[in-house]
């Protein structure tokens, strides 16, 4: 998956990094920082690139340009409000990355579940006449008290010891249905659970 979170500009960082220098008072209030050409060399960067910094800083009232007299530095105040505002946002952008990959990663176990649960169905379909551990298909008939209500609803496994673990529903196969799921009539459940449970799962099925 293609990485959405852009790198922060490289005039944002010097922007930043002269921010901090003010804070650290290497800068006071009142005095020039140094020429752009100056911080051109310092950063390794265009003339152009300081000129972005600085405007920037200037934006945010931390500095001054003033013709003839160069780059004044003006608050400390609005310096640290644009370095607590660039933490805020670097901690955003970092909980979004992290938000990113968990929701990828989570993607990628619930294929390698579908994928799983196809096979095993899969499996069930072309062996169940000689695999007694075959996932178990029963109905959801008409006058079934859990038609409308959800697996959560109704504490299926709570009630039954068997797991749903997929739906046939006109034609269509639903693998891994969540616990918000809703029964309709006419439903085919694939389960699976222990011997003792299949029973348990008709008598619940015929309340």
């Amino acid at each position: 998956m293609k990485d959405e979170f852009i790198a922060t500009p490289r005039y944002e960082q010097i922007a930043i990094d002269l921010a901090n220098r003010i804070a650290r008072e290497e800068f006071i209030i009142g005095t020039k920082l140094q020429g752009r050409s100056s911080l051109a060399g310092k950063y390794n960067v265009s003339p152009e690139t300081v000129r972005r910094a600085i405007k920037l800083l200037e934006a945010m009232d931390i500095v001054e340009v003033i013709h003839g007299s160069g780059i004044i530095v003006k608050s400390i105040t609005e310096t640290y409000k644009f370095i607590e505002e660039f933490r805020n946002k670097e901690s955003m952008t970092s909980i979004k990355k992290d938000i990113s990959n968990i929701l990828e990663e989570k993607n990628k176990l619930e294929k390698q579940l579908t994928s799983n649960i196809d096979k095993l169905i899969d499996y069930s379909q072309r062996f169940k006449n000689s695999n007694p551990f075959a996932p178990m298909e029963l109905e959801v008939k008409h006058n079934s008290l859990i038609v409308g209500k959800t697996i959560s609803d109704v504490k299926f496994w709570q009630n039954t010891g068997a797991t749903i673990i997929g739906i046939k529903r006109v034609g269509a196969l639903i693998l891994s249905p969540g616990p918000f799921a809703v029964f309709t009539a006419g439903d085919i459940l694939v389960l699976i659970g222990e011997d003792s449970s299949y029973e348990r799962v008709r008598s619940f099925l015929s309340k």
